[in-house]
């Protein structure tokens, strides 16, 4: 049965989908406009939670976006954006993995809300500035980790380094990329050379 993804344009769908292509596996990709719990017909019968992605792989269905780019690689490989257990960059990988929704985007979406998805009434210019602060307070962690190193684990790209660039997609999305600092921006250009960020992009 062919991997179903529902997915939103640089909504948190284009992590696994870019781990979709990186991968070469097939897929199909339903696109919809953003938020889909009101512009999709039936979509909170297949999530109810209504965010977005949803993947669904026969009996299973999941909403997490870098939990679905762990699962891919799990289930899907051996491939070289995976890091196995034991690797000794292993605890690196899936700390960032994880930092890069839990810290990183979390801040993003509430400026996301009060600077696009509310009305102009409710919008809310104290809480966009403190969470940018907040954003660009965690991004340091990852100025400084690529001090000396290209990718952030095992000297390659792996999904850590897809989860943690989305955050980075988000935040040139929200007019923030001009304020990442130099290590980032160049890591930001490398990530988005290439080709399967580019076919993801596109879709």
């Amino acid at each position: 049965m062919t991997i179903k993804l529902y997915h939103c344009h640089r909504a948190r769908s284009m992590r696994p989908l870019w781990t979709l292509e990186e991968m070469g596996i097939d897929y199909e990709l339903i696109v919809m406009k953003f938020p889909p719990r009101a512009t999709y017909e039936g979509y909170l019968d297949i999530n109810p939670l209504g965010t977005v992605p949803t993947m669904v792989d026969g009996d299973v269905t999941m909403t997490e976006s870098a939990g679905i780019s762990q699962y891919l690689v799990d289930l899907y490989g051996p491939t070289d954006i995976a890091l196995e257990p034991g690797a000794p960059d292993y605890g690196i990988y899936l700390n960032w993995l994880h930092r890069s929704d839990a810290t990183l985007t979390f801040p993003q979406t509430l400026v996301l809300r009060y600077t696009k998805l509310e009305p102009m009434e409710r919008r809310q210019p104290q809480v966009v500035e403190d969470y940018t602060r907040w954003f660009f307070s965690r991004l340091r962690a990852l100025e400084l980790a690529l001090k000396d190193r290209d990718y952030l684990c095992a000297n390659k790209f792996t999904i850590a380094d897809i989860a943690v660039g989305y955050a980075l997609v988000l935040g040139e999305s929200l007019g923030m990329s001009e304020s990442f600092k130099p290590n980032t921006q160049k890591y930001f250009a490398m990530l988005k050379a290439r080709p399967a960020y580019q076919r993801a992009a596109e879709l």
